[in-house]
């Protein structure tokens, strides 16, 4: 299964054949662990197993919940080589088919490669964690998001998005690798992939799943808006409305976190009955580490309305400088005169001379 068009073949193990050629070698190792779990007496097959097995079951009833333990470290890092093959995939069979038709440049190429796998992940994810939150039920009682805490019983399409999305945020980091990114674009990209990292982590980890899953859905829908409106752009210069809405959906997100961490953490868990930490049972629910998670948040957002409100108004001194040359250019432009014959001018369709009268009426009083 080749996933890239080889006009060029180098040495085996060079830094050139590591990037070409590394969804197939990725590809070829995860058959090789799916074979593994074929034959229950290879030894192999022991240790691949815990891929698909959940780190502890816990029977409430008819449903099976899951908690967290060091068998996700296992999972996270088999999505993390599906990720890299999913990321091939989108881009050789779809990127780069419109990338030949629209003959970006290399900054604008670079920019469009990642709305268009950041576009295509925050669709997915979006929609995932939409249905997840109607399937449980958090959306149509907001006060499920705190009570009953610590939340140390997953089910399994929950604790499955988690690690699906600690996988899809880890192998971005190797992509910056892969993809050769330019190096101006590196530190930016880091950001994001840190944030992402860092907030999912913490929620996953400290029982906060169901805040987390409200959270990622918003982020996801406005990041999801953004890209269209980038790749739009790229199509097509004229398109930029969607930047607009981009924006009101930016910072509609920005107040929608803050204040649902405010109510679920800072109020839904501080009058909680489950007050102290408990490490077994996974209760967290201290004064210190409720107003870390809120610093942290808190930080997060006014930073990103910080950069947002710096964007913006470098984009209007942008248009008003167009603007301004604008109109500059049409002041210049010299008027255009009337054109005069040699013998006089016409006025409504007959030729004068410079005293008004017309040239027939010259040539009937000529002798």
């Amino acid at each position: 299964m080749a996933f890239r068009r080889r006009n060029k073949s180098y040495p085996f193990f060079s830094q050139e054949f590591l990037i070409q050629n590394h969804a197939d070698i990725v590809f070829s190792l995860v058959i090789f662990i799916l074979i593994g779990l074929m034959f229950e007496d290879v030894l192999i097959s022991r240790t691949v197993s815990c891929v698909f097995l959940p780190s502890f079951v816990c029977l409430e009833g008819e449903v099976t919940t899951y908690h967290y333990g060091w068998k996700d470290c296992a999972t996270i890092l088999f999505y993390f080589f599906i990720a890299i093959i999913l990321h091939a995939v989108v881009q050789e069979y779809l990127l780069d088919k419109v990338n030949r038709r629209l003959h970006l440049s290399k900054s604008k190429n670079t920019k469009f490669n990642e709305s268009g796998q950041l576009g295509v992940f925050h669709l997915v994810s979006s929609v995932w964690s939409f249905y997840i939150l109607i399937t449980e039920g958090y959306l149509l009682h907001p006060s499920s998001l705190w009570e009953n805490y610590p939340h140390s019983h997953l089910r399994f399409q929950v604790k499955f998005f988690y690690l699906t999305q600690l996988a899809y945020w880890l192998h971005a980091l190797p992509e910056l690798y892969f993809q050769k990114v330019r190096k101006e674009e590196i530190p930016r990209q880091l950001q994001y992939i840190c944030l992402y990292l860092l907030h999912i982590s913490v929620a996953y980890l400290l029982n906060l799943s169901r805040v987390g899953l409200v959270l990622l859905f918003l982020q996801y829908v406005s990041e999801l808006g953004f890209h269209i409106a980038r790749l739009l752009y790229f199509t097509d210069e004229n398109h930029q409305k969607m930047f607009d809405l981009w924006a009101v959906s930016f910072v509609f997100t920005r107040m929608a976190t803050l204040t649902l961490m405010f109510l679920a953490v800072g109020f839904g868990l501080a009058r909680s009955e489950n007050q102290g930490l408990d490490i077994e049972t996974g209760n967290f629910n201290t004064v210190l580490i409720r107003m870390t998670v809120l610093l942290v948040v808190c930080l997060t957002q006014s930073w990103l309305l910080w950069k947002f409100i710096r964007f913006q108004l470098r984009r209007w001194r942008e248009f008003r400088h167009e603007q301004a040359v604008r109109k500059k250019a049409t002041a210049k432009q010299p008027v255009r005169q009337l054109k005069r014959d040699t013998f006089g001018h016409h006025e409504n369709g007959v030729l004068k001379a410079d005293n008004g009268v017309s040239q027939r009426t010259k040539k009937l009083k000529s002798p």
